[in-house]
């Protein structure tokens, strides 16, 4: 399987973006999708993730109620829709999954297998 992420770019505080994950190759429905971002100078933290089985979705608490991850049924785009955009959420995003079936909710770095490249998201107050 392979990632693309894309849609970043430069957004005013308080603004939407939507990220997409464009997932190519063989996938399972028992695969876990999940979206990270790195700010600069910090480590890479888990933002939501969802199951492709039954679009289940699961949040960081830091984007709990402003981002929403969805995903298509052909199991070709995973989304992540960004709204209320703070300062602090100024990172590069990057989209992965989790090929293992081991969590229902993987949520650590090293639970995913494959990443795609980032896309880097801006937002200025």
């Amino acid at each position: 399987v392979q990632l693309q992420a894309s849609g970043g770019g430069l957004v005013q505080a308080g603004g939407s973006l939507r990220l997409s994950c464009a997932v190519s190759g063989r996938t399972m429905s028992s695969y876990v999708m999940g979206w990270f971002r790195q700010a600069p100078g910090k480590e890479r933290e888990w933002v939501a993730a969802i199951t492709w089985s039954d679009g289940d979705t699961h949040y960081a608490d830091s984007v709990k109620g402003r981002f929403a991850i969805s995903r298509d049924n052909a199991k070709t785009t995973v989304w992540l829709q960004a709204s209320s955009l703070k300062d602090e959420d100024t990172a590069v995003y990057y989209c992965a999954t989790d090929t293992s079936g081991r969590s229902r909710w993987p949520v650590y770095r090293w639970d995913y297998d494959v990443w795609g490249q980032g896309t880097l998201v801006t937002v200025s107050s």
